[in-house]
């Protein structure tokens, strides 16, 4: 008895210890979060829906390091004004440690200066955006997949296999749309000058994209590579079935999902369409018998069960919301801003089970994106199959 009351007070004094900013304390951790839960990409507000049952999950088994997660969370509607209130709002009224996934190019771009003032984590930023990972200018702000990398991916998978391509560029008119194009350009060098014959871009605000991609095809190309949201990303689907266009057809990662693109798209339309991932894929049979998707699917059947399932963007927000808790952790009673960065850029080959196999995240004082290593993937109307090994697109 007196050797427990001894252990018990010895984890007291050590508790007592803890350093701590706002947002952190003995007993609990207050994460900050936007996700357009309206708006015109309102199809990516599964992802804090997913982290909040997540956290409660976490919540549920003791928490992190003995203290409860507080996600709040807002809906930004995809538009950077909004953005910027709700981040004001989370961290001068909430008094958040700092935002953790925040989501969209645009309204993160609309925050980072502030954060950056206020010294204040701002990880593993829902977007892949090249200004994301720029520690010597923005040391408080992280990214997660670069968007250039998975352009390089694509412009090395044609190089290597279709090297006489003419490949028309479709992109959102934004940092989103124009992370992906510069990867592109700067891995195909002096070829791209031959090989891009057309480009069309469009404005988040549009209601429809049926002129643009009519216009590319004019272009005379045979290679699509789609940049664009899970909205547009389905009308240009169907857009190309109407106009009986085929060509080899690129759609970035971040829109190929089956719940939310290629299922309203229409299955049979979308068949061989090339993306990459990283991430174990909900859809696919490979994985049925997998123990972590088995655990996923239990998380999801008792904490987020009106959650789609076949929405692998369900995926990815539970294995990013993983690699914070695993910073959190790092961070043991250390819970500064500081070392919350310190340990988001300490992350050394670290792997949870939904990633693909081979893929890993590292992460260090000079590289502040986690997913570099991308798997290319293409769809058969039913699921998606493997298209070589995993590729390395960080810049060469």
């Amino acid at each position: 008895m007196i050797a427990a009351l001894a252990t018990v007070a010895a984890a007291s004094m050590a508790m007592a210890k803890g350093k701590y900013d706002v947002g952190a304390s003995d007993t609990e951790i207050k994460m900050g979060h936007f996700n357009p839960y309206s708006g015109p990409v309102s199809a990516w507000g599964t992802v804090g829906k997913l982290q909040t049952a997540f956290y409660r999950m976490i919540n549920e088994q003791g928490g992190i390091n003995g203290r409860k997660i507080t996600f709040i969370t807002y809906d930004d509607a995809y538009s950077p004004p909004k953005a910027v209130e709700q981040t004001r709002r989370l961290m001068e009224r909430d008094q958040v440690l700092g935002l953790f996934n925040p989501m969209g190019t645009a309204s993160n771009l609309a925050i980072q200066k502030y954060m950056n003032n206020m010294k204040a984590p701002q990880i593993f930023v829902s977007s892949g955006a090249v200004a994301f990972g720029n520690p010597k200018d923005y040391p408080w702000t992280m990214g997660w997949l670069n968007y250039a990398s998975e352009g390089r991916v694509y412009a090395r998978y044609l190089l290597q296999n279709k090297p006489d391509a003419k490949v028309a560029l479709f992109f959102q008119n934004d940092d989103f749309g124009k992370g992906f194009v510069a990867g592109f350009r700067e891995a195909l060098g002096d070829k791209a000058k031959t090989m891009i014959v057309g480009e069309a871009s469009y404005e988040i605000s549009e209601p429809t994209i049926d002129s643009q991609i009519v216009k590319l095809k004019a272009s005379g190309a045979d290679v699509l590579f789609n940049m664009s949201s899970p909205k547009f990303a389905a009308q240009a689907i169907r857009k190309l079935t109407d106009l009986n266009w085929k060509p080899l057809h690129f759609l970035t990662s971040s829109s190929a999902q089956i719940g939310s693109t290629l299922g309203p798209a229409g299955l049979e339309n979308s068949k061989g369409i090339i993306s990459t991932n990283y991430y174990k894929d909900s859809t696919d049979p490979r994985w049925k018998d997998d123990p972590a998707m088995k655990n996923w699917n239990a998380f999801m059947d008792k904490y987020y069960p009106e959650g789609d399932k076949s929405d692998t963007t369900n995926v990815y927000a539970y294995l990013v919301s993983e690699t914070i808790v695993q910073v959190l952790k790092q961070a043991g009673h250390d819970l500064t801003r500081e070392n919350i960065m310190k340990q988001a850029a300490n992350l050394k080959q670290f792997s949870t089970p939904l990633l693909l196999p081979g893929v890993t995240i590292t992460t260090s004082e000079t590289d502040f994106f986690p997913i570099e290593q991308l798997q290319l993937i293409q769809f058969n109307g039913r699921t998606w199959d493997f298209i070589g090994g995993v590729i390395d697109g960080s810049a060469k």
